[in-house]
C-alpha cells in the first residue's frame, strides 16, 4: 500500500505525469511561434533578394494539420484517460529532444534561407553544409520523430498513428513541391534530380 501511495503522490503520479506532458506540448507550441516569427522575418528577406514561392497552395492545409496535432496531443490523453508510463514518457521525450536538436540544426545551416513556406532564390545553389551533407531532408526528418514522439510521451497512440499517417501524405506533396523548385530554379542536381527532371517532362 505504501509503494502505491508513493506512485500516485509521488514525481511518477499520473497528474505529474499528464502536466509534465502538457508542458512538453506547451513548449512545442512556444517553438512554433518562434518559428513562424523567424520564417516571417526570412521570408521578408528572401524575397527582397528576388526570392518566389512555390506551391503555395499547400500550405494552409499544413499549419492545419499541425495545430490539429497539437490539440489531439493534449486531448486525447485527458478525454480517454490514457495511463501515462514514466518508462515511455522518458523515452519519448529524449527523442523529442533529439529531433528539436536537428530542426535546429537544419535552420542554423540554412541561415535566413529557412522558411515554413517553400521560398527559393533562382541560380542561388542549394545549402549542401551541416546536417545537409548527410540528409536531403533532415528537417523533415525532425517532424517525423516529434509526430511520433510527442502524443507517445503521453500515451496518446491515436493521435501518433494519425498524424503519422497524415503527415506522411503531407510530406509527399511538400518534398515533391521542394525538390522541382531546387531543380527548376536552383540547379539541383542530387540524387532525385533527374527523376523529378523526367517527371516534369512526362506532364
Amino acid at each position: 500500500m505504501a509503494r502505491r501511495e508513493a506512485v500516485t503522490t509521488g514525481p511518477l503520479a499520473p497528474e505529474t505525469l499528464r502536466l509534465a506532458h502538457q508542458g512538453l506540448v506547451a513548449l512545442v507550441v512556444v517553438e512554433r511561434g518562434i518559428e513562424l516569427a523567424l520564417s516571417r522575418r526570412n521570408a521578408a528577406r528572401v524575397r527582397g533578394r528576388g526570392g518566389i514561392e512555390i506551391g503555395a497552395g499547400h500550405y494552409p492545409v499544413m499549419v492545419l494539420l499541425h495545430a490539429s496535432f497539437l490539440v489531439c496531443c493534449v486531448l486525447e490523453p485527458v478525454i480517454l484517460e490514457r495511463e501515462i508510463r514514466p518508462a515511455l514518457f522518458a523515452t519519448m521525450s529524449g527523442v523529442l529532444g533529439l529531433s528539436m536538436a536537428l530542426r535546429y540544426w537544419a535552420i542554423a545551416a540554412l541561415g535566413d534561407r529557412w522558411n515554413t513556406r517553400v521560398l527559393v532564390e533562382p541560380g542561388v545553389a542549394p545549402v549542401s553544409r551541416g546536417p545537409y551533407r548527410y540528409l536531403a531532408h533532415p528537417n523533415y526528418v525532425a517532424v517525423v520523430l516529434e509526430i511520433a514522439a510527442l502524443p507517445l510521451a503521453g500515451s496518446a497512440w491515436a493521435t501518433a498513428v494519425l498524424f503519422s499517417a497524415l503527415n506522411a501524405a503531407m510530406l509527399r506533396v511538400r518534398i515533391r513541391v521542394e525538390e522541382r523548385a531546387l531543380h527548376e530554379h536552383c540547379g539541383w542536381r542530387g540524387e532525385r534530380a533527374l527523376e523529378v527532371g523526367a517527371r516534369e517532362q512526362r506532364r
